[in-house]
Parts: C-alpha cells; structure tokens; sequence
C-alpha cells in the first residue's frame, strides 16, 4: 500500500506543466474589450495594418477614380473597394469613365472626409483627432455605403462627453435618425426634451421646423410627455408631504387625547414600558419636538423647532371640527379665535389644511385611520 502511494506521487510530480496562454491571443482579447480607437481595435498584426496603409497612400495599380464634392480626384482598386462594401460594388458596375475605368463620385462631401473613408475601407486606421473633426460626414458615409464597422466607430465618437452640444444637437439628431444611429438620436432626444427652451431658440432647430415637420412633432410630443411625467412627480412628492403632515397631527391628537408609551395626559395611565413600539409612526419626533417646546427658552419667537411644532397645532386649528372647549389639544379653541380675527392667515391655513385632507381622502378605503377630531 504504502509503495503505490509512492509511486502515484511520483507520477503526478512527473505530470508536464501545461503550456503558457499564446500571449498574442491573450492581447488581441484585451484588445477587443476596450474602447475602439486607431490602434486597439485592430486583431491583426500592425504590419499587416501598415501594409493596406501602404496599398493606399501609395495607389499601386489602381485602376478605379473616386472624384469628391470639390472635385478632387481620389486613385483606389476597385477589388478593394467592392469587397469592403456591396453598394460600392455595386456602383461600380454601373458606373464606367470615358477610359472604361471603373468610377465612383461621391457626392456632398468633400476631400477630407472621402480621403479618410477610403483609408478606412483598406486598413481600418484613422487619426483620432481626425476621426472627430469628420465624423459627421464619415457617419453619413459609412450609412449610406453600408461600412458598419465605420458607423461603430463614429458613434462612439460622437457618445463621447462633450462633442454633442447646444448648437450642433439638432444637426446630429437629424444626421442619427437618417442613419439609423439609434443610440445618438435618443442621446440628442433626451438632451433636447432637457433645455428644450434654449435649443429651440437655435438655428438648427428653426431649420428642422422648415426640413422636417413631421420630426418636430415627434420632439415636442417627447417634450410634452416629459413634462407631464415630472408634474406627475412633483404631485406625487406633494401627496406624500401632506400625508406625512396628517399622520404628524393624528400623533399630536393621539399623544394629547390617550397618551402613549412615555408621554400623555396627567389623568392618563401611559400605555406601557420603553419597549413598546407606538403605531403611530411619528409619535416619537412629535414627543421630541413637544419635550424641546417645553423646556426651549427661546419657543417659537427664534427657535426654528420650536415654531415648527407651533405651525403645527395650528394646522390642527384649522382642520379640526370640534367647535366647543372639548378638544384635548392645547390652544385648539384660543387659535381657531385668532384666524377668525386674521381673515388673510386664515386664508392661507385654510388652504393648506384642504391640502392635507384631499390628500387623506384620496387614499379612500386604504386609510389606516380616520382622524376623528370630534
């Protein structure tokens, strides 16, 4: 027994390591995973890359004249260009100059961005700074010639923070819904629907309403819907202070009309030990603001909790019905005496008290209680 153990010890120490990952794989992993740029977004050797570079700057053998919008003069292969796209290929087909040569004009655009489209189409290399300064008609390129590989590439450019704007958003939006940028037009939706107010004072906003009616339509609805989800937000945030604002006064009743666990009336047998948990959520913060009332300096004339609770027992005032000297909360009477006087404060926590109530009522039967102040 003890000799097999040995000799499987011995054998597993005799086991080859297995071989390292290939370090170019590892790489072009890594190198698929990042952001896409002139240079980590290639999966094949940078020779290979200079290589096509050279095929075009050079033009050996090209055998096909691609004229741009300011009629400059472009020398390129035909081969080439039709198997990066079938539109090219297509196009050239078709088209035929007087020397029987292949031909392609590309229209609306000038040298620049056609020279860096071409580059593209061979070895995939741009120049960053380049890329940016172009990428609008580059975008408008790889759309209509079919390069998604392109259009990857110009719209993250064009996601990038900062390069959409004011003043260009319009353009770009325009520009994304004819090329199918997706991701760019909602970016440029959602920017507008945002300061909608100041693009729409633009040039390219009036120019848009004269292009492209239909589109405008289709901005302002997304406008419209924006506005009325945050006026639905603010009401929800309203609703949700009055309601806070009426279980803070059903607190105060209940702490004044049967006490609670360390806090009541005198003629009342507090309900239990420090342990007991309160259903009422805010008893706590108002027995808090009630214990600082008592013993505050200062009360209401300058301390702000202190005129806060005050706020708050006449709120009470004003929303409770019991007309007689009968309610357990202080000063109920005395203050209801003083809005009668007040016709302008009456007013405003009149209106505030309605607030409150409208806010309680709508729960309808998913109130937790009915505040009874009679």
């Amino acid at each position: 027994m003890f000799h097999s153990t040995e000799t499987m010890s011995s054998t597993k120490m005799n086991i080859p390591k297995p071989p390292p990952l290939p370090r170019v794989t590892y790489q072009r992993l890594q190198a698929s995973k990042t952001k896409p740029s002139s240079s980590s977004s290639r999966l094949v050797p940078k020779e290979t890359v200079a290589t096509w570079d050279k095929v075009f700057r050079d033009g050996t053998g090209g055998d096909t004249n691609v004229q741009t919008e300011d009629n400059y003069y472009l020398l390129a292969h035909s081969s080439i260009l039709s198997a990066a796209s079938p539109v090219i290929a297509n196009l050239l087909n078709q088209s035929r100059d007087k020397n029987g040569k292949p031909y392609l004009k590309i229209s609306g655009v000038p040298y620049q961005p056609v020279h860096m489209f071409l580059r593209f189409l061979y070895s995939s290399c741009y120049e960053e700074d380049e890329m940016k300064e172009c990428v609008i008609p580059l975008l408008f390129l790889s759309h209509i010639y079919s390069i998604p590989s392109l259009k990857r590439v110009c719209v993250d450019v064009l996601d990038q923070e900062g390069y959409i704007n004011k003043e260009n958003v319009v353009d770009v939006l325009l520009l994304a819904r004819a090329c199918d940028a997706v991701r760019i037009f909602f970016r440029c939706i959602s920017m507008v629907v945002k300061d909608f107010e100041s693009i729409s004072q633009t040039e390219g906003w009036k120019e848009m309403i004269r292009s492209d009616p239909l589109l405008e339509q289709e901005v302002e609805a997304a406008v419209e819907a924006q506005k009325e989800r945050q006026e639905r937000r603010v009401k929800l945030v309203e609703k949700k202070m009055y309601l806070e604002l009426y279980e803070t006064l059903e607190a105060l009743v209940h702490i004044y009309r049967e006490g609670c666990v360390t806090i009541g009336p005198r003629d009342k047998e507090l309900r239990g030990g420090s342990e007991t948990v309160c259903e009422f959520r805010f008893c706590k913060g108002v027995e808090g603001a009630l214990r600082h009332f008592l013993g505050c300096k200062s009360r209401a004339s300058s301390c702000s909790r202190c005129k806060r609770l005050w706020q708050l027992f006449q709120l009470h005032a004003c929303i409770c019905d019991d007309d007689s000297d009968s309610c357990e909360v202080p000063l109920c009477r005395s203050l209801k005496e003083k809005m009668k006087i007040r016709k302008r404060e009456e007013s405003k926590w009149r209106l505030l008290a309605e607030k409150v109530m409208a806010a309680k009522n709508s729960l309808g039967p998913f109130s937790a209680r009915l505040f009874a102040l009679v």
